[in-house]
Parts: structure tokens; C-alpha cells; sequence
């Protein structure tokens, strides 16, 4: 698994979304027992902390000490640094096993090997993600030109997963279909805005290739067409949800 991300982690913490509660909603109905929860490639906690709210207890792991020092603190919550394919956890631990937003980094087959592993008899493994950010008008135009002219190179191949919504990961369970669609939604200064493309790791990589950020140039494309007002910022999610 790569760690793209414990560079930026603070402003990955303060910048990117919040899954919706419709989606914890939706979790928590497929999921026969709320005893143990495994939130793999949890970064800051985002997910683990809405699971706590119903699970009695949520193991969060991840393999970048500064994500992890930056996660939010909740009494049922446990973080460790650990990878997602090798675990400490005993065999059938878990009632759900979830991964956000960090799937397309894994060893899949070593990690499906994992999840039959610590998952119970009935137990729900799900894979969430999202998608390039959606905003109306001449802000989203200058956005998904960025990411596809100018950011699109710099991405490391494992982004093809998440463009693919993740039908190109290896899902050896039975799946569950026709899952309701969900997004998460954010209301962005322009600066925030600014902040949260920052943590691309495709970002990250074109100021390593190239010595300069692309940044200055986005942030005065984006001001001459930002009229100063919040900018409502969506990011379509889409899930594989699944037993053993």
C-alpha cells in the first residue's frame, strides 16, 4: 500500500468531505451485528468516527503515522498503524470491514485474503469512494479542465480504479446490487476550495517532478471567475458492498 498522503495530512484533515449520514445509515442496515467494526486506510478518522456512533467498538488503522496522529479521537475508537493486507485482528473479529477512499492502494488479492479472514459469517465488507468534485458553472469548467489537462499525468496509475468507480478491483464476495446513490456535500470558500486540491496527490507530484506548483496559476483562473459567494461543492461517491 502507498502513502501518499502523510505529507499534506493536516490539511487533509481540515480540507476534504464528510460522508454523508445516508451512507452510514445504509451501512448500519446491511450489517446484522454492531459489535466490531475495521475501518482500513482510515486516514484522519473520518469514517470510524460516524461508525462509533453505533458500532461498540471501530479498529482504525492505516499506515501513515501523520494521518493517524491527526485522526479524531472518539473513547471506542482504536487506532494502529497497520497495513491493510497483515493485521494483529483474530479471525472472524468483525461484523463490517470499510474502506474509504483508499482501496485502489491495496494488494487486492492479499488483502480479499485478509477480509475472509477477520470478516464473521454474514459480515459486510464494504469499498466506498468518490469521484472528481461537481460545481456548477465556470468554477467546475476550470476544475475539471485542471484535472484532465493539467493534473491527469501526475496521478499515479491506481487512479484508474477510482475513474472506474472501482468495478476494476477484484470483489470475490457476493455483492450486494442496486445500492442507493450517494454524495457528500461541501460548501467552499474559494480558498477552501483551493486547500482541498492541494491534497491531490497528483499535486504532490507534479511540484516533485516539475519544482513549481500549478496551484498559482488554478488560483488566478479560479478568482477571475469566482463571484465571492459559498460555493456548493459535490463529490459523487460510489460503493461495492458485499458478504463473505
Amino acid at each position: 500500500m502507498k502513502d501518499n498522503f502523510s505529507t499534506q495530512s493536516a490539511d487533509y484533515a481540515r480540507f476534504r468531505p464528510v460522508y454523508p449520514q445516508e451512507l452510514i445509515d445504509y451501512l448500519i442496515s446491511m450489517t446484522m451485528n454492531l459489535k466490531n467494526c475495521w475501518d482500513c486506510g482510515t486516514g484522519n478518522g473520518q469514517l470510524a468516527i460516524k461508525l462509533a456512533e453505533h458500532f461498540s467498538k471501530v479498529y482504525a488503522t492505516d499506515i501513515s503515522d501523520k494521518q493517524l496522529s491527526n485522526a479524531t479521537q472518539r473513547s471506542n475508537v482504536f487506532y494502529s498503524k497497520q497495513p491493510a493486507e497483515e493485521t494483529n485482528f483474530p479471525a472472524h473479529h468483525f461484523d463490517l470491514i470499510t474502506v474509504a477512499q483508499a482501496a485502489h492502494w491495496f494488494d487486492h488479492a492479499r488483502f480479499n485474503q485478509e477480509v475472509k479472514r477477520l470478516l464473521k459469517p454474514g459480515g459486510v465488507i464494504a469499498l466506498i469512494g468518490y469521484g472528481l468534485v461537481e460545481i456548477d458553472g465556470q468554477v467546475g469548467e476550470i476544475i475539471r479542465d485542471f484535472y484532465w489537462n493539467v493534473t491527469h499525468p501526475y496521478w499515479d496509475p491506481e487512479r484508474d480504479h477510482i475513474e472506474a468507480a472501482y468495478q476494476t478491483i477484484p470483489f470475490p464476495y457476493i455483492e450486494i446490487k442496486d445500492t442507493p446513490p450517494f454524495k457528500m456535500n461541501k460548501a467552499l470558500m474559494l480558498d477552501e476550495l483551493i486547500g482541498y486540491i492541494s491534497t491531490w496527490s497528483a499535486v504532490q507530484h507534479y511540484i516533485k517532478k516539475n519544482g513549481h506548483s500549478p496551484m498559482d496559476m488554478l488560483h488566478s483562473d479560479l478568482k477571475g471567475v469566482w463571484d465571492g459567494t459559498i460555493l456548493q461543492v459535490d463529490f459523487p461517491i460510489f460503493t461495492r458492498i458485499g458478504r463473505v
